[in-house]
């Protein structure tokens, strides 16, 4: 089989490897669809991972082709997402079922090897998120594992109907956001500094604000009549966006940090001060939930995907096959093009 691995800061190459074969409770995925995640720029050309060779991609999805003698073999001839964290199963965190929290965790694409091939070995069908819905594209179950992350920062936030949301960040997860905010009727604002992106989503129906254009302070006032948002979900990990959020929530709201942060990430010191005085709530956001109890978030997103509620396939705006996959990482991360969601696809080829 084909498969794109990295082997050291900017050394990814497209290998040939042996497929493998499933053993025990192992389940073998034939991979139709992988998104390009934007953690995989920097992972490739300035932070590499911890493991080497590796194969990554962690958005994934396909079709069960074998399974090992352990597992069920009605599984063969399903389609479906994948769960890319591979957690210890034993620590605090993973006994209560917080596996994002788990403090000895492995995940495919990045410690161990994903979707950047033709097949990808699943250690159990745990990781195996079931489509039911024969319509319900490969490349649609690719998007769910951002898609995810985009509705746990909506739960995290404790976002209700009613609430006016502002979001910063007008790339994939911001717009994944939206959409769930609009399925649940509550009103929200992308915020960008990306005149591309801005217009991107001003396309798909949004509200926008450009903030080196706009006051956004300004808009906001003016959008809730003086209330400012119930919460603001910070995507970006900029300094900027930081301050705006808190200068944009309303006392007593609720910012959700959600980007990374940068190296030289600050607050200011009058924007510190308005935390306090307004007495803001902060959350982390860290991934998503993956377990039946409350709620199981990927298992939720594949059935709104397969309800036709969620739409995704139209963020989709590059696509490559595994040859083309260095060129179009290289496009990505030297600016040459502007994407919302990029991705191997089998339909490339």
């Amino acid at each position: 089989m084909k498969a794109m691995r990295l082997h050291g800061i900017n050394d990814f190459r497209l290998e040939e490897l042996e497929k493998p074969v499933p053993k025990g409770k192992e389940i073998l995925l034939k991979v139709e669809a992988c998104g390009i995640c934007g953690s995989d720029i920097p992972r490739v050309y300035q932070l590499g991972t911890k493991v080497y060779p590796v194969t990554l991609g962690h958005e994934f999805a396909g079709e069960i082709i074998a399974v090992g003698e352990d597992a069920d073999p009605n599984l063969i001839g399903k389609a479906g997402a994948v769960y890319p964290v591979v957690p210890c199963g034993v620590c605090d965190s993973c006994r209560i079922g917080q596996y994002a929290q788990c403090s000895n965790y492995h995940n495919l694409g990045s410690r161990t090897d994903g979707g950047f091939a033709q097949y990808c070995l699943l250690p159990s069908q745990w990781h195996f998120i079931q489509s039911n819905n024969s319509q319900t594209s490969m490349e649609e179950l690719a998007m769910v594992e951002p898609a995810t992350v985009a509705l746990h920062a909506i739960r995290k936030g404790e976002i209700k109907g009613g609430d006016t949301v502002m979001i910063f960040g007008a790339g994939p997860i911001g717009i994944l956001t939206a959409r769930w905010c609009e399925l649940f009727g509550i009103q929200t604002v992308l915020v960008d500094i990306d005149q591309k992106k801005v217009d991107y989503a001003r396309e798909k129906g949004f509200e926008t604000i450009h903030s080196l254009l706009d006051d956004c302070k300004e808009k906001v006032k003016e959008m809730t009549n003086g209330k400012m948002a119930d919460v603001v979900i910070e995507g970006t990990g900029t300094s900027s966006a930081m301050n705006h959020a808190v200068e944009c929530c309303r006392p007593e709201g609720m910012i959700v940090l959600l980007g990374n942060p940068r190296y030289d990430t600050t607050i200011e010191l009058d924007m510190h001060s308005m935390i306090l005085r307004k007495e803001l709530r902060l959350t982390g956001v860290w991934n998503n939930y993956y377990n039946t109890l409350p709620f199981n978030e990927w298992e939720y997103t594949v059935k709104m995907l397969d309800e036709r509620k969620l739409k995704v396939a139209d963020l989709i705006t590059h696509r490559s096959d595994l040859e083309h996959l260095k060129e179009l990482f290289d496009d990505i991360h030297d600016g040459k093009i502007t994407i919302c969601k990029a991705m191997y696809s089998e339909a490339a080829e």
